[in-house]
């Protein structure tokens, strides 16, 4: 049996303060509600450390120029209560920082700059705390939307299985770069090749791994769709598959996507809408060739599901619905990869990212 801890990330305003809990026990069926656990400026984003002891978020702060102003804070877990004990904010080494994962090793947290358009690696000291970066680079380009690509704009970040490949979408360039990843000193070199070219005005957000590590989805934030690549693990490469789009037929009203999730069992993948306010569900299948074929667009229950996740075991979906101030639960069919609402509606101000934390409960005396 296994306690699970859900910690949301927010907006901060009148409403939120920082990063939200709540608790399932054993049986994991009515969410207890922890409130603000950590109070903190806009941590819009959340990574957990492999250890289970900490926990990191971005400040999105300094949004709005070139000059380096974002923040990253990190958390000491309490293991009775779950609340957050801060441990320092260390400048991110960008403008703007709007995603972060920390690589397998637990040694460093890689931090994707969207005012900036630049992508960092902070070593992890052995007290969880962050130290100053290590590497940061910049990118270069453009593309062809006139508001939203005239500039790099790193929108995500993740690492590959394997810990030895960085993956960097950047809405602006419409490229998902490749870096080597170096554990050891916390470094980022180009990959040969170096980045996926999407078709332009695709404005690539975020991106999934399969669990074989063989097939990566990159959700395209401009374009509504979703694009199937093959990934070689030896040298990082990308070659695009397959690109679908996210809506449902007959749909015309203005849409932008936010988060892709792939299931653990590798079959159904998941992608949030936002204006036509859905998660829409596709299968998977990689042979005779990689295709995804749509399933489902499930109504989240609000507006603007800026994010969701995926419980570890594959049962449940928690979307954020960001311009709701709600986070809907959904039941998920392993078999069939369809949703169906459970029909709780949890409050929280701003919610714009959920982070699964599951620890083993102590066995009773």
């Amino acid at each position: 049996m296994h306690e699970r801890w859900i910690y949301i990330g927010t907006y901060t305003g009148p409403q939120s303060r920082g990063i939200y809990a709540f608790r399932l026990g054993r049986g994991g069926a009515v969410p207890e509600a922890l409130g603000c656990v950590a109070e903190t400026t806009h941590p819009s984003f959340l990574a957990c450390h492999p250890s289970g002891r900490f926990v990191y978020a971005v400040s999105e702060v300094g949004s709005n120029g070139p000059e380096p102003g974002g923040r990253v804070t990190a958390w000491a877990r309490e293991a009775a209560t779950g609340r957050l004990r801060p441990l320092g904010d260390t400048p991110s080494g960008g403008n703007g920082p709007c995603h972060l994962t920390v690589d397998l090793s637990g040694r460093h947290v890689l931090v994707a700059h969207y005012g900036s358009g630049s992508v960092a690696v902070l070593p992890i000291r052995s007290d969880g705390s962050l130290g100053a970066p290590t590497c940061v680079v910049q990118h270069t380009g453009s593309s062809v939307h006139p508001a939203r690509q005239r500039q790099p704009h790193a929108h995500s970040v993740n690492l590959a299985p394997d810990n030895r490949h960085a993956l960097v979408a950047d809405l602006g360039t419409d490229r998902v770069v490749v870096y080597r990843f170096d554990a050891a000193q916390g470094r980022l070199e180009p990959a040969a090749p170096p980045a996926l070219v999407l078709p332009p005005g695709s404005g690539p957000r975020h991106l999934a791994f399969h669990h074989t590590g063989q097939w990566v989805f990159v959700l395209n934030e401009l374009s509504s769709q979703l694009a199937v690549a093959g990934y070689d693990a030896r040298s990082g490469r990308l070659d695009l598959r397959q690109l679908v789009s996210t809506l449902p037929t007959g749909f015309h009203g203005e849409n932008t996507t936010a988060e892709v999730g792939v299931h653990p069992n590798g079959r159904w993948v998941y992608a949030s809408n936002r204006g036509h306010d859905s998660v829409a569900v596709f299968a998977f299948t990689a042979v005779p060739g990689p295709r995804l074929e749509p399933v489902q667009h499930q109504p989240t229950g609000g507006r603007t599901p800026r994010h969701f996740a995926l419980d570890p075991a594959g049962r449940w979906l928690w979307a954020a619905n960001q311009a709701s101030d709600s986070v809907v639960i959904f039941r998920l069919d392993s078999d069939t990869g369809r949703l169906t609402s459970r029909g709780e509606v949890l409050q929280v101000p701003s919610p714009v990212c959920v982070r699964f934390w599951e620890a083993p409960l102590e066995k009773s005396p």
